[in-house]
């Protein structure tokens, strides 16, 4: 187990120091009590500026970021024409070109270190990536919030159509998650899944106990009269991609599936909890907020994602138009702009 007091650091050459939070106001355009808000502009001014109202009220920061692509990314948008024929059309909606490995680093860097300043002692921040950079957000999240601090990583395995390549095929994405604190005990409520068929076939629906001997070792197993809720959920985790044809799909590219992001808020926070989400895109993360009664905040650099994501919670019901409110970030200095900066989508 290593040690809080073994630090780890990642670098590459010409690693500048980390950054102060950039100033930023809040200019609130839509006002009202909100359950579920709306920032538009940069996550990282927004989360300075939202510094003072959230520090140490967060419950789950998660993070879609970003993948490393090398590629601008296009929102799909299908209809029927007059006639009733399908059409399709594609309009601009992130930017993932960078000038490399170090600049994207810096970058996300930067705004987990301001997440986790926000976070409760018992929240946690989880970053939502895939294998051509998960291993280095692991190290830059261990230096971050410390190697202890890290409690698990999440393999999100799904299905797709088959690429054509000389390799396995690539079926699955990595959640990093840290915890505030460690020395605090997380907000964490266990999840189950269905028992495997031999388990059912051997032992039935009912909750098993085990014995343990004189040198506290598991010798055998008994069943109890209470029903068993299931297995307790591991660390990964099969669930379907969004379908071209889901009712959920909103033509974002990278959308996450709602059954995701319920999983992950179920198990991590509790109603009425704050969570907040840098990189909203269409807003999935606001949406199963909503509908499980915790508060959100997302933010989003796009103002068609912001205009997306507020279409979407209002068509399910679960934000009122006085509840979605829309707060545009305006920094205080001018900040470079540059390929990347344009968040994912959740």
């Amino acid at each position: 187990m290593p040690r809080e007091s073994d630090p780890v650091v990642l670098s590459w050459p010409g690693r500048a120091p980390r950054r102060p939070l950039p100033a930023a106001d809040l200019v609130v355009t839509h006002a009202g009590e909100a359950d579920v808000r709306l920032v538009h502009g940069d996550n990282l001014a927004a989360m300075s500026a939202l510094a003072e109202e959230l520090r140490g009220a967060v419950a789950l920061a998660y993070f879609d970021p970003p993948f490393l692509t090398g590629r601008a990314h296009e929102r799909i948008i299908r209809a029927r024409d007059e006639d009733g024929r399908p059409s399709r059309r594609s309009l601009p909606a992130f930017d993932d070109r960078w000038s490399g490995l170090a600049e994207y680093l810096d970058e996300l860097g930067a705004r987990m270190a301001a997440a986790r300043a926000l976070l409760a002692p018992e929240g946690c921040l989880v970053v939502h990536v895939d294998p051509r950079t998960s291993h280095y957000v692991r190290v830059l999240g261990d230096e971050i919030f410390g190697v202890q601090a890290f409690a698990s990583e999440i393999v999100w395995r799904y299905r797709r159509w088959p690429a054509k390549t000389r390799n396995f095929q690539r079926v699955h994405d990595t959640l990093l998650r840290w915890v505030r604190d460690p020395q605090v005990v997380p907000r964490f409520h266990q999840l189950y899944e269905p028992l495997a068929p031999s388990t059912l076939a051997t032992w039935g629906a009912r909750r098993q106990r085990a014995v343990v001997d004189e040198r506290g070792r598991r010798a055998r197993s008994s069943v109890t009269e209470a029903a068993t809720p299931g297995a307790p959920l591991g660390d990964v985790w099969e669930i379907g991609i969004v379908a071209p044809v889901a009712r959920e799909r909103t033509g974002w590219p990278t959308q996450k599936p709602e059954a995701l992001l319920e999983r992950l808020l179920l198990a991590c926070t509790a109603p009425g909890d704050v969570v907040i989400d840098p990189y909203a895109g269409s807003g999935t993360t606001l949406a199963v907020a909503a509908r499980l009664g915790r508060r959100a905040i997302g933010v989003d650099q796009s103002a068609d994602a912001i205009a997306l994501a507020a279409a979407r919670l209002l068509e399910a019901g679960r934000a009122p138009a006085r509840h979605a409110a829309t707060i545009r970030v305006a920094p205080r200095s001018a900040r470079r702009k540059g390929p990347g900066r344009a968040p994912r989508a959740a």
